[in-house]
């Protein structure tokens, strides 16, 4: 990851407030717990100067992980748009992933032509404990496919994702991370000193932090 410009794609996310940081008054997940922070990069998508900029980030970052990669590879929903940006510049065939096989017509699961043997790098928008991502990595395996990574906008750097990405054994390289966006937000005072160890508290322990919220 590219310090430089992590940190400027950390500014943009904040400028256009893909991602909002309020440890006062915490978001509720979709999970039930509570947390500082909440993360919608599709927002990227409306801002051609960002989106320009996000591209070509994925770009570097899938020259890193496999430059000859045979097949581009999105995960629904977040990844697809990104996915396809990629591909394009690329030009590389495009594929993107479901979380599950449809139940009616062809019954796919990956949509789009992929043979068995061929290396895919995937496209994601967002890590939070990776575990959708990687059944997007599960799926591409039992299609026969070699995935020889992930590459992402944003992750929330926590521990479980990366155990996660271990025991599945995918290289993950991302744009930009909590770490950095925490850095950015300071620097540009969309939180307060006082919240740092509370965000950071967060990242150490969400469900502590969450539970202590309940």
């Amino acid at each position: 990851m590219n310090k430089e410009n992590a940190i400027e794609a950390a500014r943009c996310l904040l400028d256009i407030k893909a991602v909002k940081l309020s440890p006062e008054k915490p978001f509720t997940w979709a999970s039930g717990r509570k947390s500082p922070i909440y993360c919608d990069n599709r927002l990227t998508l409306s801002y051609p100067k960002i989106r320009t900029f996000i591209k070509e980030q994925f770009v570097c970052l899938v020259k890193e992980i496999c430059e000859n990669a045979d097949v581009i590879a999105g995960v629904a929903t977040g990844g697809i748009a990104q996915g396809v940006l990629v591909a394009q510049e690329l030009n590389k065939p495009y594929v993107y992933v479901r979380p599950e096989a449809k139940s009616h017509g062809m019954k796919n699961q990956i949509e789009g032509e992929l043979h068995a043997g061929q290396s895919v790098v995937v496209i994601e928008d967002l890590i939070s404990t990776g575990k959708s991502s990687l059944l997007a990595v599960d799926a591409l395996r039992d299609a026969g496919a070699e995935v020889k990574g992930m590459a992402a906008i944003f992750t929330y750097e926590l521990e479980v994702a990366k155990q996660n990405f271990l025991t599945k054994q995918v290289a993950l390289k991302t744009i930009t991370n909590y770490t950095t966006l925490i850095e950015a937000a300071i620097q540009e005072n969309y939180v307060s000193q006082a919240n740092m160890q509370s965000l950071h508290q967060w990242r150490e322990n969400p469900e502590k932090w969450s539970d202590d919220r309940m």
